[in-house]
C-alpha cells in the first residue's frame, strides 16, 4: 500500500481531527507539566519555572497530614461499598426485570430507572437536602409516625456515608443496568424452553441458565472496577458534605479541594494529586490484566 497516497486522501480527515486533537492537546496532556509543582516550593511571586525545588518534601508532609490518612481511609471506605452495591444491586435488578413477562411494564420500569442518570448531582444533592431534613424532611415524618427519632442524614458522621451509598445508588443503579440486559438478551432462549420441558421454576432457570449466561460479563466488569477504588464520587460528596460530617465523609478528592483552592497550597495538593494518579495507575493496570487472565479482555 502506498503511504504517501493515503496520505494524499486522507488530508481532509486529518484537518477534521485536528481541531480535537488539539483540545486533548491541551486539556488533557498540557496540565500534566503542572505535576512539577508537587516537587517544588510553590511562591505565587514567581513563574512556575522559577520556583524552589524540595523533592519530596510535599509528600513526606501529605504523609503527615492530620487529615490525609482520615481522608484516605473515607475515600477506600465509601469507594469499595460503591463498588459492591453498583456490583450487586444492578445485577439483581436486570434478573428481575428479565422475569417480567409484559414487555410494556418492563420497558417502562427500565425508563424510569434510567432517568436519575441524567441528573447533577447539584439538583440531586438539593432534593435530597430536603428529603432528609431532620425537621421538614418527609423521611423523618415517617420515621416519627413509626415512633422513631429524628436522625440527620447529611450531619451524624456515622450515617453519612451510608446516606452517600444509597443515594449514589438511587441515582446510578438503572443505568448500570444496560450492559446486564443485553448481556441477558444473548442467552439462547432454547436454554430456557428446554429447562420449563424438564421441570425446571423460575428460581432454579436463574440460578443455572441467566447466572452462568452473564458471568463472563460479571466477572469483567467486577474486575475492571477495581481501578476505580480511589474514586468515591467528588461531585456527590462536595454537595452533600459538610464540616459535621468531615470525619466520615472527607475524602481525598474534597481534600485536595480545600488544601489547593481554598487554602490556595497548590503544591500540597499537587502532591496528593499525583499520589492518587499513581495509585490508580497501578489499580487499572492491576485490573486490566486480571481482565485478561479472567474473562480473556484486552483494550489492546
Amino acid at each position: 500500500m502506498n503511504l504517501s497516497r493515503i496520505k494524499k486522501t486522507n488530508w481532509s480527515y486529518y484537518i477534521m481531527l485536528l481541531p480535537a486533537f488539539l483540545l486533548v492537546l491541551v486539556y488533557h496532556y498540557g496540565p500534566i507539566g503542572g505535576l512539577a509543582l508537587a516537587f517544588q516550593k510553590y511562591n505565587f511571586a514567581e513563574s512556575i519555572f522559577n520556583q524552589e525545588w524540595v523533592g519530596l518534601e510535599n509528600f513526606r508532609y501529605i504523609f503527615g497530614y492530620p487529615g490525609f490518612t482520615r481522608a484516605l481511609w473515607n475515600t477506600l471506605f465509601i469507594a469499595i461499598m460503591k463498588l459492591t452495591a453498583h456490583f450487586i444491586v444492578p445485577i439483581t435488578v436486570s434478573i428481575l426485570l428479565n422475569e417480567v413477562r409484559k414487555v410494556y411494564l418492563k420497558r417502562y420500569i427500565q425508563t424510569l430507572i434510567y432517568l436519575p442518570h441524567f441528573m447533577s448531582w447539584v439538583i440531586i444533592s438539593s432534593i435530597f437536602i430536603d428529603i432528609l431534613s431532620p425537621s421538614e424532611g418527609i423521611v423523618n415524618k415517617f420515621l416519627g409516625l413509626a415512633g422513631i427519632e429524628p436522625v440527620y442524614f447529611l450531619g451524624e458522621p456515622k450515617v453519612f456515608p451510608f446516606t452517600v451509598v444509597a443515594t449514589d445508588i438511587w441515582k446510578e443503579f438503572g443505568f448500570r443496568t444496560i450492559v446486564y440486559f443485553a448481556a441477558l438478551s444473548s442467552i439462547d432462549p432454547n436454554l430456557y424452553e428446554a429447562a420449563e420441558i424438564d421441570g425446571a421454576k423460575r428460581m432454579k432457570k436463574i440460578r443455572h441458565i441467566t447466572i452462568p449466561g452473564i458471568m463472563p460479563i460479571i466477572v469483567l466488569l467486577g474486575t475492571l472496577s477495581l481501578g476505580r477504588i480511589l474514586n468515591a464520587g467528588f461531585e456527590q460528596i462536595f454537595n452533600m458534605y459538610n464540616p459535621l460530617v468531615y470525619s466520615t465523609g472527607d475524602i481525598l478528592d474534597t481534600l485536595t479541594y480545600r488544601i489547593g483552592i481554598v487554602n490556595n497550597e497548590y503544591d500540597i495538593a499537587t502532591a496528593i494529586g499525583l499520589f492518587r494518579s499513581i495509585v490508580s495507575l497501578l489499580l487499572v493496570s492491576t485490573s486490566y490484566y486480571m481482565a485478561s487472565k479472567l474473562a480473556n479482555y484486552r483494550i489492546f
